[in-house]
């Protein structure tokens, strides 16, 4: 879709700004830190960083991946999280124009990526991720009317549903819990951007994708599956494609 190129641009610059922001959710919210204070540090000298060693992308190309004060390595995270973030939001804006489709699917690319991160490193769900996407899932899908916001609330009911019973099932098989909180309410928050369609692909991909990549890896070394890092998969290929797999599934199963 032909997009003015100013608007790309606002678009990658405020995807890189966002991109900034979730790097500090990643980093605080596992540890339940304020996300405003205190302000940023380096770990090592603990000197506040300036708003010219600030800016996403640039300031660590510069400093070449270091404090200025001290040396410390600056994790490669930063700089990859921001470019990431930047690139859903201009991949967002060339895909559907802009439009309100495309700032749900910026806005879900970029608290998915927040999730997949933080869940691949913590094995943690935010609420903040999860509640606060719920929120925003709902109050765009009003933009598509009454159909629209049933569709989401809908989503969001079968999401925690299905992940729930899920649950209670792989405790009861195993004796121990089989599936975090976190992926439950996740899948509420991805439900209600995707419709319940859209929840039971999401599960299949993410249960697909955990069982080719990751199910093999974590047997040989005893690793625990952070399954919302597949979920986040899956909820992106479905965003992006879910209308047409649903589609040639259908097809599919009828012969035709």
């Amino acid at each position: 879709m032909a997009v003015d190129p100013i608007l790309l641009v606002a678009a990658a610059l405020l995807g890189l700004c966002l991109g900034s922001f979730l790097n500090v959710c990643i980093v605080r919210l596992p540890l339940d830190m304020s996300l405003v204070n205190p302000p940023s540090t380096c770990p090592r000298c603990k000197q506040p960083i300036a708003w010219r060693d600030n800016i996403p992308v640039v300031s660590w190309l510069l400093l070449r991946g270091r404090c200025r004060r001290c040396g410390e390595p600056i994790s490669r995270q930063y700089p990859i999280v921001e470019a990431a973030v930047g690139a859903i939001w201009v991949a967002a804006a060339l895909l559907y124009g802009i439009t309100l489709h495309a700032l749900a699917a910026a806005l879900l690319g970029t608290i998915l990526l927040g999730i997949g991160v933080t869940d691949g490193r913590h094995y943690l769900i935010p609420n903040e991720y999860t509640w606060g996407g719920l929120v925003l899932g709902l109050a765009l899908s009003l933009a598509g009317g009454a159909d629209g916001f049933l569709n989401a609330v809908l989503g969001a009911a079968t999401g925690f549903a299905l992940l729930f019973a899920v649950a209670q099932v792989g405790q009861w098989a195993f004796r121990e819990e089989a599936m975090g909180g976190g992926d439950i309410k996740m899948m509420a928050m991805v439900g209600s951007f995707v419709g319940w369609k859209g929840v039971l692909l999401t599960v299949f991909l993410g249960a697909l994708l955990g069982s080719l990549i990751f199910v093999p890896l974590s047997l040989r070394k005893k690793r625990l599956v952070p399954f919302g890092v597949f979920l986040a998969l899956g909820a992106a290929v479905t965003f992006v494609m879910g209308d047409a797999i649903i589609a040639w599934y259908q097809h599919f199963l009828h012969g035709e």
